[in-house]
C-alpha cells in the first residue's frame, strides 16, 4: 500500500497542471469560435453560396479575381441594405425569417471573411499580372503571404497530395508555406539511412483552417510533411458536388496547398 501511494504522490506531483489548464481554455475558446462559426443555420449558408456563386457565373469566364471580388462585395452591401431596410413581411416574402435575417446581418457585418471561409469561397485581396510563355496573356496568379517560394517546391494552389506522413502537421505549425517546403527540403536532409524522407509538403494558409474528411480540426499554418514514391492527388481545385453531399461540411474550393519536391 505504500508503494501505491508513493506511486500515486509521484503521479500527481509529475502532472502539468498548467499545461492541462492551458488546454482546457483553448478548448472553451475553440468551442465559442465555432459556435460563431456554426450560428448560420446550414440552409441559409446555402442559399448565400448560391447566390453568390450565380453573381461569378454571371460575370462569364473572362472574369478576374479583381471583378470577382467587387462582384461579391457589391453582394454583400446590396443583401446588407435590403436587410436593414425591409420590414418584416417583405423578408417573410424573401423566405427570410426575423432570426434568419439577423443572424444574416451579423454574419455580413461582422462576420463576413469567416462566412466566405465557411461557404468555401476565398479571394486574395492582391493579385499581380504575370506572363508566361506557357500562359495566356493576362492570366493573373494567387499571392502567396509570405516569402516566395523556391522553383523546387513547386507550389500549387488549392491542392491536397496524399502520402505517408513524415510529420503531422497537427503539432507541426510554420509561418508561410515557403517555411513549410524547407522544413521539408530539411527533413529529407537530415533523415538517417533507412528512414522516410520528405518529398510531399502540405500547408493550410487559411487563417480559419482547413477541411479535412478526418476527425480531426484542421489549424492556421499546419505543415505536413509527407512521402510517396509515387505521389497522388487527394484533391484538387474543387470538392465535386457528389462529395460535398456526402461530405456536408466540405467547402466549395480546396482550402490547402502543396507541392512535390524535385530532385
Amino acid at each position: 500500500m505504500r508503494w501505491v501511494e508513493e506511486s500515486i504522490r509521484i503521479r500527481r506531483a509529475a502532472e502539468p497542471v498548467e499545461l492541462v489548464e492551458a488546454v482546457k481554455k483553448l478548448r472553451k475558446a475553440f468551442a465559442r469560435e465555432e459556435k460563431r462559426r456554426k450560428e448560420l443555420p446550414l440552409e441559409l449558408k446555402q442559399k448565400v453560396t448560391h447566390e453568390i456563386l450565380q453573381r461569378l457565373r454571371d460575370l462569364g469566364e473572362s472574369r478576374n479575381t479583381t471583378e470577382q471580388r467587387d462582384v461579391v462585395e457589391s453582394w454583400r452591401v446590396e443583401k446588407l441594405k435590403y436587410i436593414r431596410s425591409s420590414s418584416t413581411q417583405n423578408l417573410s416574402n424573401f423566405g427570410l425569417s426575423s432570426e434568419e435575417s439577423r443572424l444574416l446581418k451579423r454574419a455580413l457585418d461582422f462576420n463576413w471573411r469567416m462566412l466566405l471561409e465557411d461557404i468555401g469561397l476565398w479571394i486574395p485581396p492582391t493579385v499581380r499580372h504575370i506572363e508566361h510563355d506557357d500562359k495566356p496573356e493576362n492570366e493573373q496568379e494567387e499571392i502567396v503571404p509570405g516569402p516566395p517560394l523556391p522553383p523546387e517546391c513547386n507550389a500549387e494552389l488549392h491542392t491536397d497530395y496524399g502520402g505517408t506522413a513524415v510529420r503531422w502537421g497537427l503539432t507541426h505549425h510554420k509561418e508561410s508555406a515557403a517555411d513549410c517546403c524547407q522544413a521539408c527540403i530539411d527533413q529529407a536532409k537530415r533523415a538517417k539511412p533507412g528512414a522516410l524522407k520528405c518529398n510531399i509538403w502540405v500547408y493550410c494558409p487559411s487563417e480559419y483552417g482547413c477541411f479535412s474528411p478526418d476527425r480531426y480540426e484542421h489549424k492556421h499554418q499546419e505543415c505536413w510533411l509527407k512521402q510517396a514514391d509515387h505521389p497522388k492527388l487527394n484533391f484538387k481545385d474543387r470538392y465535386s458536388e457528389p462529395y460535398r453531399d456526402s461530405h456536408p461540411t466540405a467547402p466549395v474550393v480546396v482550402p490547402w496547398m502543396s507541392g512535390v519536391i524535385s530532385a
